[in-house]
């Protein structure tokens, strides 16, 4: 069951202390296909036609970026099937099925215990949307697909309305003479059904735009144009779900991926007026031919998504605009990967002047145009201002999660991708992802702030070929700098390597659950649950050993009685979630053996009724122990990453030694951090970076032990201390009845006896 490994997003780490909860906001995603980042008018087209020369027409995404944030380092991934596994999941390539353009994506990629962005959002009380090419679950027949597995499909996976193409083969024409829809017939497999791609129920309706489709003209095609078929259905779906959120409150997520400017660039040429508007551009005759299609082709979407924007503001269509919903409707519009090569780089400049193309490894591959527009929070005067470019780093594994968070839906247990929900409602609580990754036939690679890491496979079994970059000062990527920096090449290669990137075809992360009794060794593979993979008779995958990096685990205790697993030997996941019974039953304890030591390299997550106790051994990760409200971190040891405590943190100081965190330890307001006060003065909390504190604390004296006068104890040490407890006039009433004074420096808290 997938619900499983959802993970509750929390309120707290999206806002501002004491700022009001902004409404749920709408979502409408619009991702286009092989659209290269140079192509639209703030990343450079618009510097072309300053300078007289030709540009490609985008007027209403160019009025996104004006009312709203260009961000210029927005990445995908090099080809299309990896690009919408890594936007559903969550999960970048070393860590998907569809980590290439495997002919056997559609029958694999999406698995019953992935969630996606329709999971999360449908489970959120969204009305859910998807129209276009969504590449898996149907087979590639041009005459009479058939569904050829039912888990992969978007109906699998929350989408309630669609209208797509479920193979990303038969995409490879704009006139699939069908397209799967729902909802469906009772009984059609999946939930969908083929319907006949047609613009007939449009035509001659005055209700619906004949720009730029051309619909009711006499030469428009029987068959559709599928991208005016996807867009129209968009539209339908946006003025009666506008219309219901006026009603109801209920707001809607609608993801159109269109198939433009994709490949076959000559389709468009047989519709009628495809040209029209450049019907003014004295240089558009003197273009090659794929240079002028591939231009109608981009300026043809452009304008359908100006109708959709125009039914944000008008959602019943009659002219008033008092029903609007634009306000509160974030719209995200993005590209799956860099420009294909062809005369239409050449002489439009359609990747930005960045190296490499579609299907590669460098910037021209995956930089993709990313623009954001949600006036209720990125205006003018706001925080982050309309009309700006913003070189923060968004990869397309972010918007799950960012998605999730703004919905106050669930996000799922450990995925890669991180939430820029906070940034976007202009908090000071935005985390950092310390780097991204990508693969693509010709390397892999791996970004950190600045720099990028390439490597490429030696040849014949030899050492592989690093390179590095400054993007900074270089986002050709045409000076190779590896020589000059190899600490850092080592340390991002090992990284790079840690991420799986290098595994074979037909790896991906598992799901597995806890099946042992009380008492029992967590290293012991008998106590876990098999995962095993399979479809149609054919088996993709089996996991039945012992916990590995692979692994995504809950540990899960949902009986009456509490119950401990031991961590005896050292355990390594990609991500652990600890918890008890939801209802008030029993806890589930993971106890650490002196000098074990646990990993979870993207995040161990401590939920409700779930105790994690570090007795002397050492915690690592890459980013973050996340500790939710009803959970417990106690104990002492060493913990590498950064702590985030919603819900209890307990330090003993009868324990031979503090708990050390090798990182941040960031503490909210519905927090608390427990210490219990020991006979001598050693700080009882070491924190490498920041200490940033609300919440409250609470102190016990240990057995037999009574504080003398104005004595006084370090609780807290941290490179900086920001933030406060938020006792009372800073003092605090032990558990036996004796009062303390809590005291503040830069880098310290202290206790003193009052």
């Amino acid at each position: 069951m997938k619900s499983i490994f959802f993970v509750l997003a929390l309120v707290a780490c999206a806002t501002s202390v004491g700022a009001a909860e902004p409404p749920r906001p709408n979502i409408l995603y619009l991702y286009v296909d092989d659209m290269g980042w140079g192509s639209i008018g703030p990343n450079g087209q618009a510097q072309r036609q300053a300078a007289g020369q030709p540009y490609v027409r985008t007027p209403n995404l160019n009025r996104l970026a004006a009312e709203g944030l260009n961000f210029t380092r927005g990445y995908g991934c090099h080809v299309c099937s990896p690009a919408r596994s890594s936007q559903q999941s969550g999960f970048h390539q070393g860590h998907t099925f569809a980590d290439r353009n495997d002919p056997d994506n559609a029958k694999k990629a999406m698995r019953a215990d992935d969630v996606l962005i329709g999971d999360a959002l449908s489970a959120a009380g969204y009305v859910t949307g998807y129209w276009g090419k969504w590449g898996y679950g149907g087979s590639k027949d041009r005459v009479g697909p058939v569904i050829q597995n039912v888990q992969t499909l978007p109906t699998s996976h929350g989408y309630q309305h669609v209208l797509a193409e479920l193979h990303h083969v038969r995409a490879h024409t704009f006139f699939q003479p069908t397209l799967w829809k729902a909802p469906a017939s009772l009984g059609s497999t999946g939930g969908v059904e083929l319907v006949p791609n047609s613009m007939t129920r449009y035509q001659g309706d005055g209700d619906y735009p004949d720009t730029p489709a051309m619909q009711n003209h006499g030469e428009y095609p029987e068959t559709a144009y599928c991208d005016d078929s996807y867009a129209f259905a968009a539209l339908d779906f946006i003025r009666s779900q506008g219309t219901q959120y006026n009603e109801t409150g209920r707001p809607f997520f609608g993801l159109l991926a269109v198939q433009i400017p994709h490949a076959p660039f000559g389709q468009i040429s047989t519709l009628p007026k495809w040209d029209q508007a450049y019907d003014d551009d004295p240089w558009f005759d003197s273009l090659d031919d794929q240079t002028r299609q591939w231009a109608a082709m981009v300026t043809r979407i452009d304008a359908h998504f100006g109708n959709l924007f125009d039914a944000l503001q008008d959602p019943n269509n009659d002219g008033d605009p008092s029903d609007s919903i634009a306000n509160n409707t974030l719209i995200v519009f993005q590209s799956d990967n860099g420009g294909p090569r062809g005369r239409n780089n050449a002489q439009l400049d359609a990747n930005g002047g960045l190296r490499g193309t579609k299907g590669m490894i460098q910037e021209g591959g995956i930089r993709v145009p990313l623009v954001m527009r949600w006036p209720a929070m990125i205006r003018e005067d706001s925080r982050l201002q309309a009309g700006t470019n913003c070189q923060r780093v968004v990869d397309v594994t972010d918007l799950l999660p960012t998605f999730c968070e703004l919905a106050g839906a669930e996000i799922p247990l450990g995925i890669d991708g991180m939430s820029i929900a906070p940034f976007l409602q202009g908090s000071d609580q935005q985390r950092e992802r310390e780097f991204i990754i990508h693969e693509a036939g010709n390397g892999q690679s791996i970004i950190r702030d600045r720099y990028k890491l390439i490597r490429v496979d030696g040849r014949r079994g030899g050492p592989p070929n690093l390179t590095l970059y400054d993007l900074r000062e270089d986002p050709s990527e045409s000076n190779d700098i590896a020589g000059d920096h190899p600490t850092m090449v080592e340390a991002l290669h090992e990284l790079l390597l840690g991420e799986r990137v290098t595994e074979p075809r037909g790896f991906a992360n598992t799901y597995h659950q806890w099946t042992g009794p009380d008492g029992a060794s967590a290293a012991d593979a008998a106590n876990w649950s098999e995962y095993r993979y399979a479809n149609a008779g054919v088996t993709y995958q089996v996991d039945d050993g012992a916990p590995q990096l692979s692994w995504t685990a809950r540990m899960e205790n949902s009986g009456p009685v509490s119950s401990v697993a031991k961590a005896d030997s050292d355990l390594q996941f990609l991500a652990l979630e600890i918890r008890g019974d939801q209802h008030g039953g029993g806890a589930q304890f993971l106890v650490l053996q002196p000098g074990i030591n646990l990993t979870g390299r993207n995040e161990i997550r401590i939920g409700k009724q779930g105790v994690l106790s570090i007795d002397g051994g050492t915690v690592s990760t890459l980013r973050w122990i996340e500790n939710l409200p009803g959970g417990t971190l106690r104990g002492h040891g060493t913990i590498q990453g950064t702590v985030f405590n919603h819900g209890r943190v307990q330090i003993d100081g009868g324990d031979p030694s503090p708990l050390h965190v090798h990182g941040d330890y960031r503490q909210t307001d519905e927090a608390e951090l427990t210490i219990t006060l020991p006979p001598d003065e050693q700080a009882l909390l070491n924190v490498d970076g920041r200490a940033a504190l609300a919440g409250t604390l609470t102190v016990r004296v240990g057995p037999g032990f009574r504080p003398a006068p104005d004595e006084t104890w370090t609780i807290v040490k941290a490179d900086r201390v920001t933030g406060r407890f938020d006792n009372s006039r800073d003092r605090v009433v032990s558990t036996d009845g004796h009062r303390f004074r809590i005291q503040y420096s830069e880098s310290e808290v202290t206790l003193k006896v009052d």
